[in-house]
């Protein structure tokens, strides 16, 4: 049996959760995020008509997929060459990364402004993806 890779799911999980949930906390109490210069656009982005999904505030989506890949990784923890879970957790790790890719569009073509947060979560989006693939590969059988 191969040794698994420890991955970093559960701390990147935790940082996503705390990014999107301050980003959501914000907004629901009407009050404006705090921007560290020199990215200071995160107001104008979280404003703009493409920071809602079905009236819903993007930031809620994060809170409800980070809570699921935090989720994800604790069963992987105790199943860690269990197939669906290692699928799904390469699954839901690429489509949070096609989705990060299509809101850092909306902020350079349309928006013209970059929210310091969205750009955290994209990065940790990524590196959950990283992460899911490194060990969806350690973790598969052998090929002869």
């Amino acid at each position: 049996m191969k040794k698994v890779i420890n991955t970093p799911y559960l701390m990147l999980a935790l940082v996503g959760i705390c990014v999107a949930f301050y980003d959501a906390y914000q907004l629901y109490n009407g009050q404006a995020l705090w921007c560290p210069p020199p990215i200071n656009g995160c107001n104008e982005v979280a404003n703009s008509p493409y920071a809602r999904i079905f009236s819903l505030p993007v930031g809620y989506y994060g809170v409800v997929y980070y809570l699921y890949m935090f989720g994800l990784a604790a069963l992987l923890a105790f199943d860690p060459f269990s197939h669906e879970l290692r699928f799904a957790a390469l699954a839901y790790t690429a489509l949070g990364v096609c989705f990060s890719i299509y809101f850092m569009y909306l902020q350079i073509a349309f928006i013209h402004a970059f929210c310091i947060y969205c750009l955290v979560s994209a990065v940790t989006t990524l590196l959950l993806f990283i992460a899911a693939l490194s060990h969806f590969r350690a973790t598969s059988a052998p090929t002869r």
